[in-house]
């Protein structure tokens, strides 16, 4: 059996296969070695993702692996770091990924034999690129409950066999919930919610006088926000552009650093640019949806009794 094992690669019947490539900026050196190894194998297709600054390229090699489970070509992985431990965690992360470090060919061939490994991880800082070449070619042609190092190179007992089909198959299941998900309430519905039951959370805004605020979402933010009838908002800006649509209520906004005027009912849609001077006075209750760019913030240019003022004058 062990002579079985050692077959020539001329004797091994090759079905198509697909690498996805990665590493990082220790792991490159070795990886561009193998991608090259690869392209001269007629029955492969290489996809190379190149190389990032961290892990997050072992990542990708992992999504697109698990993704490719459907796929009419088999679909395996290669990733290098400095130690190879990195990427094959990052890249085991995904359902149907078996990612492995190894640094010898019997590495290689009990993960391939015990665990149908799909992503193979080599280490740029402790192996040649000749051994890699080793390591990847009994990646490549050994199969799964194979005789290796770990059966003594001996075919698997029934009893192991069996043992191993099951395990394959439930490690398959893992990162799969097969139960119902719920999703995460809806801040909106849940707002409407919470008003039909009396039990709004809202704080107060403290720069603006009659108005509160319910922040829906961080950076970039979007928020409700209420005003009492006959606040006033005294000229401010923001660092960032703002969307407002009105859901209940009426205000009226000068822009003024363009010297324009908006009179704004439900329904209405506003926007503000960034760093645009504005003033809002408010006839009536009233309560609208704003979505800024970027984090909240705000910035007076006046005073609520300078504003009070600038409107009356405007009005008279």
């Amino acid at each position: 059996m062990a002579d079985q094992q050692q077959q020539p690669p001329s004797s091994i019947t090759h079905r198509p296969l697909k690498i996805i490539t990665g590493a990082d900026a220790f792991g490159c050196n070795l990886k561009d070695s193998l991608v090259a190894h690869l392209r001269s194998l007629d029955y492969i297709q290489v996809e190379d993702l190149g190389t990032s600054k961290y892990y997050s390229i072992a990542e990708e090699v992992g999504r697109r692996v698990s993704q490719s489970a459907a796929a009419p070509i088999e679909t395996r992985g290669l990733v290098a770091c400095g130690t190879g431990v990195g990427v094959s965690i990052f890249a085991n992360k995904f359902p149907g990924v078996y990612a492995a470090t190894c640094l010898t060919t019997d590495d290689a061939l009990n993960a391939r034999s015990i665990n149908n490994c799909n992503v193979l991880a080599v280490s740029g800082s402790s192996t040649t690129p000749d051994t890699a070449i080793e390591i990847l070619t009994t990646f490549l042609n050994a199969p799964f409950k194979s005789p290796c190092p770990a059966s003594g190179s001996n075919p698997w007992p029934e009893d192991i066999q069996s043992f191993l089909d099951e395990s394959v198959e439930e490690m398959s299941k893992i990162g799969i919930n097969n139960e119902t998900i719920v999703p995460p309430p809806c801040f909106i519905c849940s707002l409407v919610k919470a008003r039909d039951e009396g039990k709004e959370e809202f704080t107060p805004v403290d720069v603006m006088p009659g108005a509160s605020m319910r922040i829906l979402r961080e950076t970039p933010t979007s928020a409700i926000v209420r005003f009492k009838a006959g606040s006033v908002e005294p000229a401010h800006h923001h660092t960032f552009g703002h969307d407002l649509v009105v859901i209940k209520g009426s205000k009226c906004v000068w822009n003024l650093s363009k010297k324009e005027k908006y009179d704004l009912g439900v329904g209405d849609y506003l926007f503000t640019p960034a760093g645009d001077v504005h003033r809002v006075k408010y006839f009536e209750d009233t309560e609208f949806f704003i979505k800024w760019d970027g984090h909240w913030d705000l910035f007076l240019d006046e005073d609520v009794d300078a504003a009070n003022a600038a409107i009356d004058n405007q009005n008279n």
